[in-house]
C-alpha cells in the first residue's frame, strides 16, 4: 500500500541544536530511495507502507544510537484506494487551483 506521510522526530534532552540528528534522518529516508521533502517542521515521505515505517524506525534507533536518550516523533499518515496519489501531485493541485482563481 502506497503511503504519504508527515514525519517530525525530536529528539529531548539533547543540545539546542537539532541539525546533526535531522540530517540523519534525511540521509537515512533518501538512502532507502524514498520521495521525500524537509520542511521547517518535519519531513514528507511518500512510499510503499513497510519501506516508510521501517525508515522511521531506523531514524529512532540511529538517533538513540548517536546518544538521544528520548525521542519525540508525530506521524500524520494518509491512505488512498481509489487511485494512486503523489505528494506532487496535491501540492500541484492547490497550485492550479490558486491560479485558476486569479485569473
Amino acid at each position: 500500500m502506497k503511503v504519504i506521510v508527515d514525519f517530525c522526530i525530536t529528539p529531548l534532552n539533547v543540545e539546542a541544536s537539532l541539525t546533526p540528528y535531522i540530517a540523519e534522518c534525511q540521509i537515512i529516508i533518501a538512502g532507502m530511495g524514498l520521495s521525500h521533502q524537509l520542511h521547517a517542521y518535519g519531513t514528507n515521505i511518500e512510499g510503499e507502507w513497510e519501506t516508510v515505517m521501517e525508515a522511521v524506525k531506523r531514524c529512532h534507533v540511529r538517533l538513540h544510537e548517536m546518544g538521544a536518550p528520548r525521542l519525540s516523533s508525530q506521524l500524520k499518515i494518509a491512505t488512498r484506494s481509489d487511485r494512486e496519489q503523489t505528494m506532487a501531485d496535491k501540492v500541484e493541485r492547490v497550485q492550479v487551483f490558486i491560479a485558476e482563481q486569479a485569473t
